[in-house]
Order: C-alpha cells, then structure tokens, then sequence
C-alpha cells in the first residue's frame, strides 16, 4: 500500500492548476517537466484513461490513490 501523503504530493505535482483532477495534458505537461519527452498527447489520453474509473476524462485524487493500490 502506498503512503497517502507520499501520494497527495505526488498527485500535486501533475495537478498544475490545483482543481483536484488531472487532465491528459496537465500529465503530459509535468511528464515533460519531469524528463519524460515521450509522453505525447495520446499517449497522456491513455494513462489517463486506464485509470479513470468514472470516464469523465480527469484523474481526480481517489482514482490515482486505487490506482497505486492495485
């Protein structure tokens, strides 16, 4: 199991404009920043998808925290 608040920062780093959901591009955006070039905008729709639990297209905090939890 993963430390919740490990997590919530972890999570805060990809959330840019603090909302509580991360979008595809605020991902690949901090993926970039993180030295991660490769994370294109589909590949970002992706990973944002496979974890989004609810299909509404954002990651909010519960489904990153299922997701490091699986």
């Amino acid at each position: 199991m993963a430390d919740i608040e490990s997590a919530r920062m972890a999570f805060g780093r990809f959330d840019a404009d603090g909302d509580g959901f991360v979008t595809a591009d605020e991902f690949r955006r901090a993926m970039a920043e993180m030295g991660d070039p490769f994370v294109t905008g589909p590949v970002a729709d992706s990973v944002i998808a496979a974890k989004d639990v609810n299909g509404d297209g954002l990651l909010s905090f519960d489904e990153f925290w299922a997701s490091l939890n699986k």
